[in-house]
């Protein structure tokens, strides 16, 4: 399908592929202007599939590199990985539990985290 990309020199390859990219995230953002209102349920849904998407490019970028590159043994391999993912959790975990944010929708007396005088604009 993209033998006529083959010819091409690399650079020219990663510009087409960095405007692809860009074109389809311009695209599907674009998407918003034809839209008033989004169900709840279907916001539900693309909200699921974009974490889905996400967690599926953490594994296979990441992840499954990273225990590729081990030695295979659970002790030196794999367990460094396995920990360098846990303690990203932790971190996400503590961010969370400490940084000031509001969720949407929801009134600024029920800001979760440190208390702090930042007005709903920053939270």
């Amino acid at each position: 399908v993209f033998e006529f990309l083959e010819g091409w020199h690399p650079v020219q390859q990663a510009l087409a592929a960095g405007l692809f990219t860009w074109g389809m995230t311009a695209a599907g953002a674009g998407l918003v202007f034809f839209f008033k209102e989004v169900d709840r349920k279907i916001l539900d849904a693309m909200l699921g599939f974009a974490a889905g998407v996400m967690i599926a490019a953490s594994f296979w970028s990441l992840l499954a590199p990273a225990i590729e590159h081990s030695d295979g043994t659970v002790l030196n391999g794999i367990l460094p990985v396995l920990v360098g993912f846990l303690l990203g959790g932790v971190c996400m975990r503590i961010i969370d539990r400490f940084l000031p944010h509001l969720h949407p929708g929801a009134p600024p007396e029920e800001t979760e985290g440190i208390k702090t005088t930042w007005h709903r604009s920053m939270l």
